[in-house]
């Protein structure tokens, strides 16, 4: 089957995961008032205290944290909506058709990506009330956003293999929140790396979170003043590190996931 018809395919998959969001309230909210949640409860209820007082400043090192965080989980829709569609037989019914086997997974990771623009947007709007801003050029804010978006889509990856390997949505929530609750948190997303101790230190660094959150900070324009520099290369180069395993995570789990699929659909 030809390329274009590959692309074709996709996108009347990811037509119906978008109309599918829109007509199960569930994940509407999830999409809309979760994010707005997150904003005010970091920004008021947590950021005086970590922002030692000087809440502007701390909501400003926060959004880009609670950008990553939000992407990353919006991410897990794939996952949980695979398995929804295997358990139900919708992948039964996708076989019966004249179609690409590829174009169900890649509809279903674009349906996602575009799912988490409407929660970016969201959150943006969301920051921009409770006094966020972007202190870098127009094409540097868009950059920020075009990685972060990039990041979620490589997660996506993750979620549609376990989505095809796992028996039902709710296990994949569940195995989604043990492995992605910790290594949101263990980051800079939050607080800035050098309030951890010294192991978690090292391992934040490294943490791909850490890098795309710092990332979307510095083309944002939100470092905060007085922060020192950081002095390992993963964080010196954020962008070329997330970029990285962006490619490696596309690399290895987007033939994982198609091979998957077609066990998951034979049997």
């Amino acid at each position: 089957m030809s390329v274009p018809y590959v692309f074709a395919d996709a996108a009347v998959v990811a037509k119906r995961n978008l109309i599918k969001i829109k007509r199960v309230p569930d994940l509407l909210v999830f999409t809309t008032i979760q994010p707005i949640m997150f904003v005010l409860l970091f920004s008021f209820v947590f950021g005086g205290a970590i922002g030692g007082g000087n809440g502007q400043s701390y909501r400003e090192f926060l959004m880009a944290g609670i950008f990553a965080q939000t992407v990353i989980f919006g991410a897990t829709i794939t996952g949980a909506g695979l398995a929804d569609d295997v358990k139900k037989g919708i992948i039964d019914r996708f076989r019966s058709l004249p179609m690409a086997p590829s174009a169900v997974l890649t509809g279903r990771t674009v349906s996602d990506v575009l799912n988490n623009v409407l929660v970016l947007v969201v959150m943006s709007l969301t920051g921009l009330l409770v006094g966020w801003r972007i202190h870098t050029n127009p094409a540097e804010a868009l950059g920020g956003f075009a990685l972060l978006l990039a990041f979620a889509y490589a997660i996506s990856w993750i979620m549609a293999w376990i989505g095809m390997l796992v028996p039902s949505p709710e296990v994949v929530n569940n195995a989604a929140f043990i492995v992605i609750f910790p290594i949101t948190f263990v980051a800079n997303t939050f607080v800035p790396l050098d309030t951890l101790p010294p192991v978690l230190q090292t391992l934040a660094a490294w943490n791909p979170v850490s890098t795309v959150t710092q990332a979307a900070r510095e083309l944002f324009g939100n470092i905060p003043p007085g922060v020192p520099e950081p002095t390992q290369w993963s964080l010196q180069n954020p962008v070329t590190y997330t970029s990285i395993w962006i490619a490696i995570i596309l690399a290895i789990f987007v033939p994982l996931a198609n091979m998957q699929y077609r066990k998951s659909a034979s049997r």
